[in-house]
């Protein structure tokens, strides 16, 4: 038993399992501030795509994607996630990676096109981002992958092309080729083709080289952003489909190998 002094100048006995209580509690809320972090960057990357701040708002795009790597990674570590946390994370992912990415899209890089197809593409971006969160919540449990583009990679595969052009698109040619490539990161969340997951990524053996990758990464992205992040968001964005691809080529010569083989079982 610890004897502390209180407010009141009056000595107080705290039991140390009460001070463990607290700290667990504490503990428990520190997940749920990134959380938080990420909604502000959502909201603001909204308003300041309003006002015309496109830059901004892929910045706060990619605070937000920071915020939520390190939200899940803290509440993993402590042991506190909670399904509050869980239900609370998918709300801030609907608004920094759903919402906020497609206005950013739709007023960035669609106002050229026909307003009928870059309301469509906007709004399909934002639904299948929203379908591809409860997906996850339902089969999180039992994945060792991601099932389709997670939505912070598809936000910030946006944020990543607003960064790197800069200047809104003004030609309807461009404004039709921006509005293909969110239809094609819409359909990418909600596919069935699986995505890498930096979950389970620690400090193994080789940690000196993963310390040496994510150093090189970290200067690339200091000194050269916009072809760094843009590079990085096409690589994991494209990285799904071409492993599907090379799987299918490899089926597909692993099953002519077999037939050349045994050619009268298949006859």
């Amino acid at each position: 038993m610890t004897v502390v002094s209180g407010d009141n100048g009056i000595n107080e006995q705290i039991n140390p399992d009460l001070r463990r209580r607290r700290l667990g509690r504490s503990i428990f809320v520190l997940p749920s501030l990134f959380t938080v972090g990420n909604i502000f960057c959502g909201y603001y990357a909204i308003l300041a795509t309003m006002n015309s701040n496109f830059n901004q708002a892929s910045y706060a795009i990619g605070i937000a994607i920071l915020l939520d790597m390190l939200d899940g990674r803290i509440a993993r570590l402590t042991n506190s996630s909670t399904a509050f946390g869980l239900q609370l994370d998918s709300l801030a992912d609907v608004i920094s990676f759903g919402i906020a990415p497609s206005v950013l899209a739709l007023v960035w890089g669609l106002s050229a096109a026909d307003h009928r197809l870059a309301w469509t593409a906007a709004f399909t971006f934002t639904i299948c981002g929203a379908m591809r969160l409860a997906r996850f919540n339902v089969q999180a449990g039992n994945l060792k992958h991601f099932v389709g583009l997670p939505i912070p990679a598809g936000g910030g595969a946006i944020a990543a092309i607003v960064h790197f052009l800069g200047s809104p698109i003004a030609t309807p040619l461009g404004s039709n080729l921006m509005a293909a490539g969110v239809f094609f990161l819409a359909f990418l969340m909600v596919s069935t083709i699986r995505y890498s997951s930096l979950k389970n990524l620690t400090l193994g053996k080789k940690s000196h080289l993963t310390i040496l990758i994510i150093a090189l990464l970290v200067a690339l992205i200091v000194y050269f952003s916009k072809p760094t992040l843009l590079a990085i968001a096409l690589a994991y964005s494209f990285s799904g489909p071409i492993a599907r691809i090379c799987s299918f080529l490899r089926r597909k010569k692993h099953g002519d190998e077999l037939t050349i083989a045994n050619p009268a079982h298949h006859q």
